[in-house]
């Protein structure tokens, strides 16, 4: 305490000075308007500064917390962007010949594979939805394939890619039959194997399914001739088939419900049982 005395003695006639310039400088604030403002927008830009600053700080701190909120964003816009409730809805096929469009199941492919030789797919359609095996799988460029097996919420298809797979078809300008194949080559080509010598064939017309099959309408899409040979040994052409489909990118396909297989089926087994 004798401290703070001793220094307020020997500093006293300084400290009066400062408080008599304060005392002044006060009144003449106060009393002329000009020097008011000038004092007060100085203030202003001070502590406008000041708290500029400690704005960026706090938002510098609140990264993490910022950057936690953006993420959960993005998994919510996300979740819209391939919510199937929000996504444009797919429209049924339509045109097809002889099948009604209630006839027409809307799928999507869940898993595809098209590595192998025996390729298969996996739909996200079962038997609750009605789906059978042997039904044709086809999308709006062409086939896809045939059910194989199915579950009550899924159902797996033999892919066009697969070795084992055998579907009619035929040339679409000269109705000359095949049977569709794939030799395990390439992805984007399939061939028409047993097509007779005599049919007109050109680089570029269209392959269609034929109509020897009750499991794919006659004229759907397949792919256009790319090339074509002569085989010797069986007296057919060999084409091989440029697919519309890219068969390593699907997503929505439909499902074609034939009413006419059972009675085809069992009139054909009952034929070959009197034979």
């Amino acid at each position: 305490m004798q401290q703070i005395f001793n220094f307020i003695f020997k500093n006293s006639t300084r400290l009066l000075f400062l408080l008599l310039l304060s005392i002044s400088l006060s009144l003449t604030i106060q009393s002329h308007s000009f020097h008011k403002s000038r004092i007060i927008s100085s203030a202003n830009f001070l502590t406008g500064g000041v708290y500029e600053e400690i704005n960026n700080i706090t938002e510098y701190l609140n990264l993490k917390t910022e950057n936690d909120a953006l993420a959960l964003e993005n998994a919510r816009l996300k979740s819209i962007l391939f919510s199937t409730k929000d996504s444009v809805n797919i429209k049924k096929l339509e045109n097809l010949k002889g099948v009604a469009p209630e006839d027409v199941l809307v799928s999507n492919v869940i898993h595809n594979t098209y590595n192998t030789h025996e390729n298969f797919l996996t739909l996200n359609s079962g038997s609750k939805q009605g789906v059978k095996p042997d039904m044709g799988v086809i999308n709006s460029l062409g086939i896809v394939g045939i059910i194989d097996k199915t579950s009550p919420n899924y159902s797996t298809v033999v892919s066009i890619l697969n070795v084992k797979s055998q579907i009619n078809a035929k040339i679409k300008k000269s109705n000359h039959f095949g049977s569709l194949t794939w030799n395990g080559k390439s992805t984007g080509f399939v061939q028409l194997i047993d097509v007779p010598r005599l049919a007109n064939i050109r680089k570029g017309d269209t392959i269609v399914t034929g109509g020897q099959s009750v499991i794919f309408p006659e004229n759907i899409n397949i792919g256009t001739i790319y090339k074509y040979y002569y085989e010797e040994e069986t007296n057919y052409y060999v084409i091989d088939v440029k697919l519309f489909n890219d068969m390593t990118n699907l997503g929505h396909v439909y499902i074609i419900k034939s009413k006419d297989r059972d009675e085809v089926n069992n009139l054909e087994k009952e034929s070959k049982s009197h034979e």
